[in-house]
């Protein structure tokens, strides 16, 4: 995982500090003894950080110096901080399998769960992942649990699927409740629908969810024009009310929000190498990468389209065991850390539902990320 290592010696530090570059990386500081604990961090300029770590100490000073316990400096120089952010993950990941948690502080995304495996599904906030072969679905990751919450409730009010957390046990004597007596849920608790009608109601809420939204609005302009059509004008001036609230929503969906298994895209970071742009592949909400791409081709040849070496370039899909839950927790922490900053280096792209890849738009990308400049986006969180 770190490309460069380099002994170090306190008679040659000033030598070694020079070949040091001052850029960000991250780096692992190792003893004579091979079997204790390393050093590991990242940091915005290594050789500052190094120096300050390994430096001759002065008088009187409590910060920490590593001068006489190191033997050996590991390192790998990142182009952002997001890249930073990824590496110390990996590295920490790989050396403490068993702290890095802790070590890492990372906090879990907001996610809407689908609880299809309940007899009578629900939808609830979490921000832990179940069984991933398991037939529950998950949405997002959203900014904090204060807006998949209301995103959540602001969409249930579109549809009559059950609010409750209980697992049902339908009677007829059941009194119900707030929301059966709305009309705001078929209430299955009292056997107040058929199982079918149930079921067909949770599959409307999984479509929507699912198409962020845009099956819900097909339908409800269809039957606006329908009514329309038919010179029901109260109708159709209620249904087009109601298909305005429900853009209204939509509009403030974040990007990145979708069923996790079909969160895909490519993330633009800048490279520490020139010339260079640094890809990673986000394939089911799993991180991947990075891969170097050059800006231009290494054999000097025009004949393919930047699309097509993008293409090539890809970082490859990992054809080992599946990522476990955790894994993809961990993966979404980062992404949304770095997604939901006010100001962010580098750029995102999404795949469409097919999995095809916005290609022009990449391209455009990348040369706005070669070049420093910014997207203008603006992130709702």
């Amino acid at each position: 995982m770190l490309t460069e290592r380099v002994e170090f010696d306190t008679a040659r530090d000033g030598e070694i500090f020079e070949a040091i570059p001052a850029t960000p990386a991250i780096f692992l500081l190792r003893g004579p003894d091979s079997q204790a604990e390393p050093y590991v961090s990242k940091t915005a300029n290594l050789r500052r950080r190094l120096q300050r770590l390994l430096g001759v100490p002065t008088e009187h000073t409590r910060r920490l110096n590593l001068r006489d316990l190191v033997r050996s400096i590991e390192y790998t120089p990142a182009g952002s901080d997001f890249e930073s952010g990824f590496l110390l993950y990996s590295v920490l990941r790989g050396i403490f399998p068993k702290t890095y948690t802790e070590r890492l502080r990372l906090r879990f995304a907001p996610l809407v769960k689908l609880h299809l495996e309940n007899e009578y599904p629900r939808a609830s906030i979490t921000t832990r992942i179940g069984r991933m072969n398991g037939r529950s679905l998950y949405y997002g990751p959203f900014y904090s649990r204060t807006s998949a919450e209301k995103f959540a409730n602001d969409s249930l009010d579109f549809f009559k699927m059950r609010r409750c957390v209980e697992d049902l046990h339908p009677d007829p004597k059941f009194p119900g409740c707030i929301y059966s007596e709305m009309k705001m849920c078929l209430a299955p608790c009292f056997q107040g629908c058929a199982d079918t009608e149930y079921a067909h109601e949770v599959q409307r809420v999984q479509s929507y969810f699912q198409t962020k939204g845009d099956s819900l609005l097909r339908e409800i302009s269809a039957q606006r024009d329908q009514a329309s059509s038919n010179m029901r004008f109260e109708d159709a001036a209620s249904l087009h009310a109601r298909a305005d609230k429900l853009k209204s929503l939509l509009g403030q969906l974040p990007e990145i929000v979708r069923r996790l298994d079909l969160l895909n895209g490519l993330m633009v970071q800048p490279s520490p190498s020139p010339g260079c742009v640094n890809l990673f592949r986000i394939h089911a909400s799993r991180i991947v990468g990075p891969t170097q791409f050059h800006i231009q081709p290494e054999n000097h040849s025009k004949s393919q389209s930047m699309e097509a070496r993008i293409q090539e370039a890809l970082p490859p899909i990992p054809s080992e065991n599946a990522p476990t839950a955790l894994e993809i927790m961990e993966h979404l922490a980062l992404l949304r850390r770095w997604f939901y900053r006010g100001s962010r280096i580098g750029e995102i792209f999404f795949a469409d539902d097919k999995g095809i890849l916005p290609m022009r738009r990449i391209v455009r990308g990348i040369a706005r990320v070669y070049r420093g400049e910014k997207e203008l986006t603006t992130v709702n969180s």
